[in-house]
Formats: structure tokens, C-alpha cells, sequence
């Protein structure tokens, strides 16, 4: 019989799973559609800041001038959607059963940790202006939250099932 804390914990455990994995597979799913989406965005953009309307308009100009004579190069975005989408499908281990499954939260932790230094040291070889490489960093580090949370209540219910 489960204890009162123990299905709490359960409970507090899915929820911060399932919210990782939807925003993990939102952000692969909109790596499929950039050029129509940096559209909508450089159109928003319009009326801010000349340095941020000017990078996503230089952005989306890329975008769109490589998609017209080398639709082939999104194909590496593709790719990125899809691994994120897989990424998210390993969730669902801890997410069925979350003591015996732990090593996939930690490997999300790490994987938020090395968004930082992927987007510190290459950002700069792509020409990428400093503050979207904290905007880039901020992913690592907002996903890291829910992953850490649920990390802790692992762990408390992993004591509470060894001490039955």
C-alpha cells in the first residue's frame, strides 16, 4: 500500500516530467517550421530595439535565401527536431517508474549544464550576438529547474520505498 507522501510524491514527480517533456518536444517541433516562424517573428520585431529587429531580420533573411537555393541545409534542423523529440521519448522511463529511471533525470541535468558552454563557446564562432547566447543559455538553465525539483522528490521517494 502507498503511503499518503509516497503518492504525493508520485504525483509532484509526473507532473514536472510531463511539463519537461512537452517543452522539450515544443522546442524540437518549432525547429521544423524556422522560416515561416522568423516571418511572424521579424514582423513582431518590427517597432524593437534596432539590435534585436535587425539580428532576427538578418536571421530570417538567411533562412530564407538558403531555403530557396539550399532547401537542403534545413535538413541539419530537421534533425535537431527529431532529436529532441527522441529526447523527450527517453522521459517516459522515469516517468513509469521514476527510482529505477533516475540516471535519465540526471542525464537531462547534465545536458541542461552543457547548454551553457555549447552556446558560450560556439556562439561566438557563428557570429552570434552576445545576448541571444544568454537567451540560448537561459534554456539550459530554465530546464534545469523542473529536472532538479523532480531530482529531489526522486530521491525522497526512493528513501521512503527502502525504509517499508
Amino acid at each position: 500500500m502507498k503511503l499518503p507522501e509516497e503518492s504525493q510524491l508520485r504525483r509532484k514527480i509526473k507532473i514536472l516530467i510531463i511539463l519537461f517533456i512537452v517543452f522539450l518536444s515544443l522546442s524540437g517541433i518549432t525547429a521544423f517550421p524556422l522560416e515561416w516562424e522568423l516571418s511572424i517573428l521579424t514582423d513582431l520585431t518590427k517597432n524593437a530595439p534596432t539590435f534585436i529587429s535587425s539580428w532576427i531580420s538578418s536571421v530570417y533573411e538567411a533562412i530564407k535565401e538558403t531555403n530557396t537555393k539550399y532547401p537542403y541545409m534545413s535538413y541539419g534542423t530537421d534533425w535537431l527536431a527529431f532529436a529532441h523529440l527522441v529526447i523527450a521519448v527517453a522521459f517516459i522511463g522515469p516517468l513509469k517508474d521514476p527510482v529505477r529511471n533516475i540516471w535519465v533525470i540526471q542525464f537531462g541535468m547534465y545536458a541542461c549544464l552543457m547548454v551553457i558552454p555549447l552556446a558560450l563557446l560556439c556562439g561566438p564562432i557563428r557570429h552570434i550576438p552576445f545576448y541571444w547566447r544568454i537567451i540560448d543559455c537561459s534554456f539550459g538553465v530554465l530546464g534545469i529547474i523542473p529536472l532538479y525539483i523532480c531530482y529531489q522528490y526522486i530521491l525522497k521517494l526512493e528513501n521512503i520505498q527502502s525504509n517499508k
